[in-house]
């Protein structure tokens, strides 16, 4: 009787823990490149089709010229001011937190100093027999209303009750930037007019006036203002 003898078969050998984790570290890495790609791509064609954003159509028609004035004042000094406004609204009933606001608002603009010259009466320029003096008579400076730059003014600050975010919110023009603007222009014009603005605006139109008729020929100019004996 024969017997059959079986020989046993080799074992398969092991990859190495070591190779195997770097393939696994080569997978993760690919996979994290391809999602990357997937992302800037996505972005990229996003941005290009930008199914929400807006375009801006100006339609504006063409400035019309309605008139032109001719200007009779020499501008003599300008000044520069800033103000902040703490503008603070309380409700009578309510806290705070529930009804009122407080703002903080940086107001910058300048403010012009003219003489007009077009209201001179004849006799506000007396000359000489010998055409070497004259004596010329003037209007006090004036003040031109504040201009307010839009670039420099801002709200700094502001808190607001429950109540009054809720009515910014629904309100598409709100009330409170115009009235900020409005207490930055008075209260400029009042600094303009308890400076020396003015005085330094008549000083400039007196050294401007002595220089442009000295070199007319006149050898002694006299520049007085109205309310001056």
């Amino acid at each position: 009787m024969n017997r059959q003898t079986s020989t046993p078969q080799a074992a398969a050998p092991q990859e190495p823990a070591e190779r195997r984790s770097r393939r696994g570290w080569r997978y993760l890495a690919g996979l994290l490149v391809l999602l990357v790609l997937l992302v800037v791509g996505a972005k990229l064609v996003w941005s290009y089709l930008d199914p929400f954003g807006e375009s801006t159509i100006d339609r504006s028609q063409p400035v019309l010229l309605q008139s032109i004035q001719n200007m009779s004042r020499f501008e003599a000094a300008s000044g520069n001011f800033q103000v902040i406004v703490d503008l603070e609204k309380d409700a009578a009933f309510l806290p705070d937190a529930i009804k009122g606001s407080r703002t903080l608002f940086v107001g910058a603009g300048s403010v012009d100093a003219y003489v007009d010259f077009s209201g001179l009466p004849k006799d506000a320029i007396t000359v000489s027999p010998d055409r070497t003096a004259v004596t010329v008579r003037l209007p006090r400076a004036q003040l031109e209303k504040p201009n307010l730059d839009n670039k420099k003014s801002y709200v700094y600050a502001q808190q607001r009750g429950i109540l009054d975010r809720v009515q910014d919110m629904l309100s598409s023009s709100p009330q409170n930037q115009q009235e900020l603007y409005v207490l930055a222009e008075q209260k400029i014009a009042e600094a303009a007019r308890s400076s020396d603005l003015r005085n330094r605006a008549d000083q400039n139109t007196k050294l401007m006036l002595e220089g442009m008729l000295k070199s007319l020929g006149f050898t002694k100019v006299t520049v007085k203002y109205a309310d001056e004996p």
